[in-house]
């Protein structure tokens, strides 16, 4: 630690890296998330408890994949932000209801196994399709007000800032970073942490319910250890990642504000923006939530892979027959 000037930190890092990411989770997210919400509609009045929560994780997934192009114009402009102040503010704000509303129907999710497996007889005909809805609507509402203050924080800054350009901020300016950690700080205790102890807490006691009894109906066993299993992955994968380094990035960049630098600055900042990647991988590995939970999509994504399967077998066989064309050393 010193107090000389602070090294450079790698900004053109997320311009090469995070694009190629955001393409690949538009096209995968917006076709795997647009087949199940599709399969669930259909299904509409046979719509149970959890899968009203399943459809709410779809359009949070939805709304922020529709952000995600704006996001790659702006990195291909080299950080450089085009369409206003506003629709700035607006695309944070759809990728922060997107990741604390994922949270908070993945806990929904949970709590409702937990009860299944836990506690069937107490819960049996007790809790309706209404109670799941008012339950969603109330996670948005919390979401969205724990989003707000975001809101406030400047986003964008229009004056030449590094390299001439005008950048849409993730989080803050450095004059506001203080303020903003300890808003993150508290942000995360509430929108992370508390929903990630209580989704452990239930799964515990499910796995122990699970280990103690050989009555539980075999099929509910395998989708809740499947469940946990996806649960797992994206908290260890997508949430837990982002939210530590998130807000040791943003700690950093209070220390390099006072002139106290850090060798390991350029490298949280780098792997920051990794997680930033690996976070926003949520919306393309929540559809796995309907693929466990949903037989019909189950069938469906069966019956597709050996309709495809078979074409390509007819394909393949079909061309067996002709006479091969010689290589040529471009084709080499």
């Amino acid at each position: 630690m010193n107090k000389s000037p602070c090294p450079r930190i790698n900004f053109d890092f997320a311009g090469r890296f995070l694009p190629p990411v955001y393409i690949i989770v538009f096209m995968v997210g917006l076709v795997a998330n647009g087949w199940g919400l599709k399969s669930l509609l259909q299904k509409w009045k046979k719509l149970g408890n959890i899968n009203v929560f399943v459809l709410n994780l779809g359009l949070a997934d939805i709304l922020y994949l529709l952000t995600l192009p704006f996001l790659v114009v702006y990195h291909f402009m080299k950080s450089k932000w085009i369409f206003g102040d506003t629709f700035c503010k607006i695309t944070r704000f759809c990728f922060n209801l997107n990741l604390y509303g994922s949270i908070g129907f993945l806990t929904c999710i949970s709590v409702y196994r937990y009860l299944a497996v836990v506690h069937p007889m107490r819960v049996m005909g007790r809790i309706t399709v209404t109670h799941s809805v008012i339950i969603s609507v109330m996670v948005w509402l919390l979401v969205s007000v724990q989003s707000l203050p975001d809101m406030f924080y400047i986003k964008r800054y229009s004056k030449p800032y590094g390299n001439n350009t005008e950048k849409c901020f993730d989080t803050t300016d450095n004059i506001y970073v203080e303020s903003y950690l300890k808003y993150t700080l508290g942000w995360t205790f509430t929108g992370f942490c508390i929903p990630f102890l209580i989704t452990l807490g239930c799964y515990g006691h499910v796995i122990v319910v699970l280990c103690r009894t050989n009555t539980t109906d075999k099929v509910l066993k395998q989708r809740c250890l499947k469940l946990l299993c996806i649960l797992i992955l994206l908290f260890s994968v997508c949430y837990i990642p982002y939210h530590v380094l998130k807000n040791l990035n943003l700690w950093s960049r209070i220390l390099s504000n006072q002139k106290i630098c850090h060798k390991w600055s350029n490298g949280v900042y780098i792997a920051h923006q990794i997680s930033r990647s690996l976070v926003c991988l949520n919306s393309a590995l929540n559809p796995l939530v309907y693929l466990h939970g949903n037989e019909n999509i189950l069938a469906s994504t069966r019956q597709l892979l050996q309709q495809a399967r078979h074409t390509f077998s007819r394909l393949f066989f079909s061309n067996s027959g002709s006479v091969p064309v010689p290589q040529t050393a471009d084709e080499a």
